[in-house]
């Protein structure tokens, strides 16, 4: 079980770098992606976590925000040619990011992101 873990983090660690230094997204966007993991990370929180319900909330719509991003801002394909799990994995967490992303006001992505994909999509 130890071993699947560490080989888990491996490949994700993996993932997220191959997909920071992809020339495709926009460097603004990396460092918008990279500010909100950092504040998922941190201790530091906008809404402090021992308030009942709503201190989990500020990490909910952040993670909402960035996985919005990676499963419907961003192509399929650029995410598809890092991805290292499986397509089944994949096409499970696109729909429940899109669930999640579902809770961020539309003016706030708009507001974020530069990627503008592709006008075939």
């Amino acid at each position: 079980m130890l071993k699947k873990i560490k080989t888990f983090f491996k490949d994700l660690g993996k993932f997220l770098s191959e997909v920071a230094h992809d020339e495709r997204i926009p460097e603004r966007d990396k460092i918008v992606l990279t500010a909100l993991i950092v504040l998922i990370i941190s201790p530091i929180d906008l809404i402090p976590d021992w308030i009942p319900i709503i201190g989990f909330l500020d990490d909910l719509v952040i993670f909402g925000i960035i996985m919005d991003y990676f499963f419907d801002v961003l192509d399929s394909e650029i995410l598809l040619s890092h991805y290292p799990w499986g397509m089944k994995s994949f096409s499970w967490i696109r729909r429940y990011a899109r669930f999640i992303g579902a809770l961020t006001p539309t003016f706030v992505k708009r507001r974020l992101w530069k990627y503008s994909g592709s006008p075939y999509k």
